[in-house]
């Protein structure tokens, strides 16, 4: 279900919302929805990737080793 949110920005940032849609040929209320919704996407990944980690971060330390410090090894 799709839901509406309104939010105030400034003259500037919409003048350039409205370039940056004109650009993928979409409204500019459309392509803000876009933008959004990748950021919260990005977001989630990430949160998803940080929780992976620290669940499995010491199995896989024990089964493959730790870090490699490649800082020895330019000097």
């Amino acid at each position: 279900m799709a839901r509406e949110i309104r939010i105030k920005i400034s003259d500037e940032a919409y003048e350039q919302l409205q370039r940056a849609a004109a650009e993928k040929r979409v409204d500019a209320e459309a392509y803000a929805g876009q933008v959004l919704d990748a950021d919260l996407t990005r977001a989630r990944f990430m949160e998803g990737a940080r929780s992976f980690i620290s669940q499995h971060a010491e199995g896989f330390a024990e089964r493959f080793g730790g870090p490699v410090d490649h800082s020895a090894d330019a000097a």
